[in-house]
């Protein structure tokens, strides 16, 4: 069902003031930094407190805990943590991008870039050619910390990834798409202006003496950075109607952004509402900041002690009597690339919130398959609300597939499935959603939140 077909004059200046919200999110938080720091001043404001400011905690309150600054957990309390359990969305905000190396600077002919080493699944080749803005943090010995946003503003610089003129491309052209354009040629130029009074390597003595000017940045202070190169520009609108909206990053902050708003959209629930915003999902959850690690873990640990409820057993209990809704994008079903689709089992853009049983790759593989009655609660609630949601897969059997953070909170005993946007452009610099698929899941999530047990 096409859910624009359902909306009224309500639901669309509601939708409308969701997705105003949402493309100013995206484009303020590029990074996870940046989204952690977004998703924490906007809890404040509704008044969420730090756990590790937080003695006692009582059913009502409302508290998060933020991990290295690169994720973070809200818990909304509920009436009975251990008996009930949570009532849990979770989402990543890391996407692909490129990373600056710890020793990127480097000039040859009169040209100076900086090294890069890819983070995630990407096309190489989308890369290239394109604006890009330089986002991150540098940490210098002294123990300060400098934030980087360079190539956002109008007046800014941007930089790029430069690519060979179509005339001197015939070997080029012969390539493999997979290697057409190689990792190590990922480097981004950043300037060609020599230092005055300089003859070896003046351009990149140029740059070095322009950052310790501008932010008091050191050569080698890039050895503790972490610099992100991304898509440079805002947020747009898609489609002379404006049905849908074209952005860098929306793998997965489209979910981590509609799982927040419904989360604050929770007033006092029966069952403890808990989002979870993590970082590393593009490159397999590990680290310390992935889902994989014992932060979530260890915050449900600290809710419980502050509850009087830390008896060793009860964390345990709280987690096998969960409920969770694993949000992380699927696959839109783009009629430019059919054969890769089984069009009967496909998210279609703006036919609502994509429930999908189980992802992995081919057989199944490295995928948690969510069992049948909590599908079956789930369509109950969706359906009393109305809320448009589909049944898919994300893609034919054997082309290939992916995976989630869901299977690693199904390890705990709780009921887990993907529930999500359905995106098209997956992983590529600008990705592509439909309005009303970002409403419809900002629905599913608020009710899920709300109703579910």
């Amino acid at each position: 069902m096409n859910a624009w077909k359902n909306y009224n004059e309500t639901d669309i200046k509601a939708l409308e003031g969701l997705c105003s919200e949402y493309m100013d999110f995206l484009s303020a938080g590029k990074t996870e930094r940046e989204c952690t720091t977004l998703i924490r001043e906007i809890a404040e404001e509704a008044g969420y407190k730090n756990l590790d400011d937080t003695d006692m905690l009582k059913p009502g309150d409302r508290v998060y805990s933020v991990n290295m600054d690169k994720s973070i957990v809200l818990f909304n309390i509920g009436e009975d943590i251990v008996r009930d359990g949570l009532n849990i969305v979770g989402s990543h905000i890391d996407s692909p991008r490129l990373d600056i190396k710890q020793n990127p600077l480097y000039e040859t002919e009169e040209m100076a870039y900086l090294n890069t080493h890819y983070y995630g699944g990407i096309k190489k080749y989308q890369w290239v050619t394109m604006p890009l803005a330089l986002h991150g943090v540098v940490c210098k010995t002294d123990g300060s910390k400098i934030d980087i946003a360079i190539g956002e503003k109008e007046d800014e610089p941007v930089f790029f990834v430069s690519d060979l003129l179509i005339h001197l491309a015939a070997k080029q052209m012969e390539k493999a798409a997979v290697t057409v354009i190689e990792g190590e040629n990922l480097d981004i130029l950043v300037g060609s202006r020599p230092l005055e009074g300089e003859d070896k390597e003046a351009v990149k003595k140029f740059l070095l003496d322009y950052l310790d000017k501008e932010y008091g940045i050191e050569e080698d202070d890039f050895v503790s950075a972490e610099i992100e190169a991304v898509p440079a520009g805002r947020a747009r609108e898609a489609g002379f109607d404006r049905s849908m909206i074209l952005s860098y990053g929306q793998d997965d902050r489209s979910c981590s952004f509609a799982s927040l708003k419904a989360v604050l959209d929770v007033d006092k629930p029966e069952v403890t509402s808990c989002a979870i915003f993590v970082d590393k999902e593009e490159i397999g959850s590990v680290g310390a900041t992935g889902m994989l690690s014992r932060f979530f873990e260890n915050a449900v640990l600290e809710v419980l002690e502050r509850m009087r409820l830390d008896n060793g057993l009860n964390l345990a209990r709280v987690l096998r009597g969960s409920r969770m809704l694993s949000a992380d994008v699927n696959a839109a079903y783009d009629s430019l690339y059919a054969p890769a689709f089984e069009l009967s089992n496909a998210s279609v853009l703006g036919h609502g919130a994509t429930v999908v049983k189980f992802k992995g790759a081919r057989g199944k593989a490295g995928t948690n398959d969510a069992n049948a009655e909590f599908l079956a609660s789930l369509r109950d609630i969706w359906d009393r609300n109305g809320v448009v949601h589909q049944h898919t897969e994300g893609g034919k059997v054997d082309m290939g597939g992916g995976g989630t953070i869901a299977y690693m909170l199904a390890n705990y005993g709780m009921q887990v499935v993907d529930c999500c946007v359905p995106i098209l452009n997956m992983h590529a610099p600008w990705e592509a959603i439909s309005k009303a698929d970002l409403y419809e899941v900002f629905k599913a999530y608020r009710i899920f939140f709300k109703e579910a047990k």
